[in-house]
């Protein structure tokens, strides 16, 4: 399970994101960039963050440590701004939280902005987590101690918004990885494929799920989770359609 923190101290909007996250202080002296379970895009947008995030880290690329942060209403009662103060009040209990990194720098694309191994691995990935938000008008990467991290799951696992039976998408196609920031460098797709579906399986998958609290889950937690663990493991069922799709928009 995610390790969890209390939120001790608000610190700024960060008013880049639509979800309107905000950097806070949590009682381990630690600051982190919480995503509200009250913002427009709901508790399924934390639930991504948690499942993706995960998977991410199983896979073997870099992202932040994530938290649960409980948060106290009180904190939101004395913010002038409205829009905040709602936010802030109506998000009492657990949060997401990403590890905040000081000094981090916004990811430039361009021709040398990331290796082929790198850049294959994370276009598959984001195939795989059907991820709609990695574009050139949006990377959702920072550049930190001269490495690059992943941050900003919500928009991922898209299919699970709709009312249409979740499992039974797993094998659609996800024509939006044509506009992924990294695909002109993801030279490597098919090695990227071979490497990282070796390092995700039923174990992984069930781990990364396990990460999500009860109460971000609707009446029937325990249905949810095969739900997604059902559909995580069927995209994974070789062929891997969205690994071919991926690598035929390369090439387009």
């Amino acid at each position: 399970m995610l390790r969890q923190v209390t939120a001790t101290r608000y610190v700024t909007p960060l008013r880049e994101g639509g979800s309107l996250p905000g950097l806070f202080e949590a009682n381990d002296d630690g600051m982190y960039v919480v995503k509200f379970r009250a913002s427009g895009q709901g508790l399924k947008a934390l639930v991504a963050e948690v499942i993706v995030g995960a998977l991410a880290l199983a896979a073997g690329l870099p992202l932040p440590e994530m938290v649960l942060v409980e948060l106290s209403a009180e904190l939101g009662r004395t913010e002038p701004d409205p829009e905040i103060n709602e936010l802030l009040t109506g998000s009492a209990g657990l949060n997401f939280g990403l590890d905040f990194l000081p000094g981090a720098l916004d990811f430039s694309a361009g021709p040398d902005a990331a290796d082929s191994q790198f850049a294959s691995e994370l276009v598959w990935f984001d195939a795989f987590t059907t991820n709609v938000d990695r574009t050139p008008r949006n990377p959702n990467l920072l550049v930190w101690h001269r490495r690059t991290w992943l941050i900003d799951h919500g928009a991922a696992l898209f299919q699970h918004h709709s009312d249409r039976d979740l499992v039974a998408r797993a094998r659609e196609p996800f024509p939006l990885i044509c506009e992924h920031v990294l695909l002109p460098m993801a030279d490597g797709i098919a090695q990227a494929d071979a490497r990282l579906a070796a390092r995700l399986g039923d174990t992984e998958v069930n781990a990364a799920i396990l990460n999500v609290p009860d109460e971000w889950l609707g009446q029937d937690p325990a249905a949810a989770r095969e739900r997604y663990a059902s559909y995580l493991l069927a995209r994974l069922e070789a062929p891997r359609l969205f690994a071919q799709e991926a690598e035929a928009a390369r090439g387009a």
